[in-house]
């Protein structure tokens, strides 16, 4: 197993390193200083409300509420966009606009293999060791993604427009079972029964499903089945398997 570091905070900041000075007050009386730990607590809540402000992150909502020493995590496979592929992206993100002013464009690619979950800080290494375990005997495979369809989040408040993986998915199904074992043994959540593995293209706030279904997404479909070598473009191939955790990253590659 490798890791990447990419810091090495927990999902929530660092305790801010602040001191507050006793102010003297009239004719000779002292106030006395208000302890450490009392003040940290209104910074942490004040933390909290922007951490949780979603007119600070695009309109997105968390999925599940912050904690506190916990580390959100993912287990993916990544996907690095050749020229091509966000040429084809342009195209379906202008298009899904016309109907959705609000659509965005994703800037990073990948396949789910697990929720989203939040790990306690000393759990990390174990969940990490587990997964190297469990992914060891796996071999490099291809995946076709081609069916555009339309996703949501679990408590609807973001719609994807996302490439559904139409060829592979067998071998992702076997991924997916290795990862839940390990989520099981955290008592963790598993991922979705009966999965519609996708790369996600562009998202936009809210459940706007009934605007981007029906004619827009057959629109859609027409733009990748016309586009020049598409077969080519949307056939990946996996070589390594990706858990991100608050802000680490470790890769484990595929044999």
């Amino acid at each position: 197993m490798s890791a990447a570091l990419v810091g090495y905070s927990s999902s929530e900041d660092e305790e801010e390193e602040e001191e507050e000075e006793g102010r003297g007050g009239t004719r000779g009386s002292r106030r006395l200083p208000v302890p450490e730990c009392v003040l940290a607590m209104f910074r942490e809540e004040e933390r909290d409300e922007k951490r949780d402000d979603s007119s600070r992150h695009g309109g997105r909502v968390r999925c599940f509420p912050h904690e506190r020493g916990g580390w959100a995590t993912h287990v993916y496979l990544p996907y690095q966009a050749q020229e091509e592929f966000l040429e084809l992206l342009e195209l379906l993100a202008s298009h899904a606009r016309t109907y959705v002013p609000s659509v965005t464009a994703m800037e990073e690619f990948h396949v789910s293999l697990s929720q989203s979950v939040v790990l306690r800080y000393h759990w990390i290494s174990p969940f990490m060791q587990s997964l190297k375990e469990r992914l060891a005997a796996f071999h490099r495979f291809f995946c076709v993604a081609d069916r555009v369809k339309v996703y949501t989040n679990q408590n609807k408040t973001r719609t994807f427009v996302g490439l559904e993986v139409s060829t592979g998915h067998f071998q992702l199904l076997e991924l997916v079972s290795e990862v839940d074992k390990v989520m099981e043994e955290y008592d963790l959540p598993v991922f979705y029964k009966d999965p519609s593995f996708h790369i996600s293209m562009a998202w936009c706030v809210g459940d706007l499903r009934g605007s981007l279904e029906g004619q827009c997404l057959q629109e859609l479909q027409d733009i990748v089945d016309r586009f020049e070598d598409s077969a080519r473009i949307l056939r990946v191939q996996w070589e390594q398997i990706r858990c991100k955790s608050g802000n680490k990253f470790f890769s484990f590659p595929l044999r």
